[in-house]
């Protein structure tokens, strides 16, 4: 089954420079990371309990050209735009999903493993699946995370759940808000490649849809441009310039500290 948002993928030229700004900025600390020694890329990860932020680079552009996730980070690299570039929900059984979605008109390819090797040596292991080509506005992948290990015994787990950021409190994601070209054509995307349905976000403007994964949030409102994040006379290369939006937004409950509404990596962040 579908469980939540699982991490979201947000390009940026340098990862350890993003972490010390979102740290600077919210409160939020990077506590682990490390190189796809295979995928040609690395990452800082930012744990907000089970679900993370990923800051991701590129180290290999013929590598990161050869997976989904890293040709869409170099993409947006190469085009002067960081930000998110995709997202993963996560699952119980990625190919028990994968068989289900399938069996139903899905183009979903198959549950593949994946690795991290942290700094200490540890290997972080996965099984993805993809409909590629992906990007902020194309449905996310599916993970499916090896428990044990370094970050996914029951011990490491409770370890998050526990951990208190620098900004005083624990922090969880709670909603993904994406400004896309045709929020009914993208909802129909979902539906069709991952199963998720959408339907009028509550209270919300003409068009405006939303489902739910897990207790996640997902919704999709129209971008005034039809391309996702820009409006006229936007500053492309950092997603948020004169007169515009971040493409993502990311609702993110904390335990303590203010109300903050910040824009940093191409991404709206909402500390609640």
């Amino acid at each position: 089954m579908l469980l939540g948002i699982d991490h979201l993928v947000i390009a940026v030229a340098d990862p350890d420079a993003a972490a010390a700004d979102l740290e600077s900025a919210l409160g939020l600390a990077a506590t682990g990371g490390g190189r796809h020694e295979k995928a040609g890329t690395f990452n800082r990860l930012i744990f907000l309990a089970d679900t993370y932020v990923e800051l991701i680079g590129v180290w290999d552009r013929a590598l990161a050209a050869a997976n989904p996730i890293g040709a869409a980070a170099l993409s947006a690299l190469d085009a002067g735009m960081p930000g998110l570039v995709t997202w993963a929900i996560a699952t119980d059984d990625a190919r028990r999903e994968v068989a289900s979605l399938r069996s139903a008109g899905s183009p979903i390819g198959d549950a593949v493993p994946g690795e991290r090797i942290r700094p200490d040596g540890a290997a972080v292991r996965w099984h993805v699946a993809f409909a590629p080509p992906l990007g902020a506005d194309r449905p996310p992948f599916l993970i499916e995370h090896e428990r044990g290990g370094p970050e996914w015994s029951d011990e490491a787990r409770d370890t998050r759940a526990a951990f208190v950021h620098p900004f005083g409190g624990r922090a969880r994601i709670v909603g993904l808000e994406l400004a896309v070209g045709r929020p009914a054509e993208v909802a129909s995307a979902f539906a069709q490649t991952i199963g998720v349905a959408f339907r009028p976000a509550p209270g919300a403007g003409p068009g405006e849809l939303e489902a739910l994964v897990g207790d996640h949030s997902i919704r999709l409102v129209s971008s005034p441009t039809g391309r996702p994040g820009s409006k006229p006379g936007s500053d492309a290369g950092s997603g948020h310039g004169s007169g515009s939006e971040p493409a993502a937004r990311v609702g993110i409950l904390a335990t303590a500290g203010e109300h903050l509404l910040v824009d940093l990596c191409g991404v709206r962040f909402a500390r609640l």
